[in-house]
């Protein structure tokens, strides 16, 4: 395909702007960069605080919270991170658009390069804090995951990269989307909470974000999903990924010649 021709080609460019892209968000301020760890480090923290000593929650079963809950909202922050920036990146680098030789199809890319930088300190956080609690990754799951997603985000974005840059209003839409996403995505709340309602069980662990957020869980404790049913899920994970992608990167090459003028 031209988009995977094209970030092959020019993958060395976009890590450098995407580096720079992550430098730039905090250029103006005195700590730097550090407070694009800082920020997500102390949320973290903040929601094992409240639920895990405040509200005292059960939702992790027989697992300390934190090993329960820090893998999921790691995940979960590098996907709407990711997702957020990348679906207004070609606005925002609307001056590369505008010129002629400049691939457009790697824009999004960039975006998500630059929240890799907070999410990946985020998954070492978490593989720390599980280390330390005595609950060892597995290596193999691990790497799988940070793949999984990086495809779903490339995916996902294809699509709403593209919508974003022809209507500007979606964007809002797609916050309220994401806000939806994450209370309906077991991220502080196990998913056996529904175990009761079958076929709301089965359609939640069909999304791909519930699939993520257990399979990271999954490299740590005992909440499977990756190989769950002979990995019926995991077959529907990258189906629906590929759909997407599929789908997504129709419509943007259909509207990339639009961009210049809607800019």
């Amino acid at each position: 395909m031209e988009f995977i021709k094209s970030l092959i080609k020019n993958w060395k460019m976009v890590l450098k702007l995407g580096k720079s892209d992550f430098k730039n968000r905090f250029a103006s301020t005195g700590l730097g960069s550090i407070w694009g760890f800082l920020q997500p480090f102390v949320f973290m923290a903040t929601y094992v605080i409240v639920f895990q000593y405040i509200l005292k929650t059960g939702s992790s079963g027989e697992y300390p919270y934190v090993v329960w809950f820090l893998p999921g909202m790691a995940i979960w922050m590098w996907l709407n991170d990711s997702i957020m920036s990348a679906s207004g990146s070609i606005r925002a680098y609307s001056y590369l658009v505008k010129k002629v030789v400049f691939p457009v199809d790697v824009i999004p890319t960039i975006s998500i390069v630059s929240s890799s930088f907070v999410s990946l300190f985020l998954i070492v956080v978490a593989t720390v804090v599980c280390i330390i609690y005595g609950y060892m990754p597995n290596v193999l799951y691990l790497i799988y995951i940070v793949f999984s997603t990086y495809c779903f985000i490339i995916a996902f974005t294809r699509f709403t990269s593209a919508i974003t840059t022809m209507v500007p209003d979606f964007s809002n839409l797609l916050g309220i989307a994401m806000q939806l996403f994450f209370w309906f995505t077991p991220i502080i709340w196990n998913l056996n909470m529904v175990s009761k309602y079958p076929i709301l069980e089965t359609i939640m662990k069909c999304t791909p974000f519930t699939y993520l957020v257990t399979g990271f869980r999954q490299v740590f404790i005992g909440e499977e999903i990756i190989t769950a049913e002979h990995g019926l899920y995991t077959a529907i994970f990258w189906g629906v990924t590929l759909i997407i992608f599929i789908w997504g990167n129709a419509i943007f090459k259909r509207n990339k010649k639009d961009f210049a003028d809607v800019l």
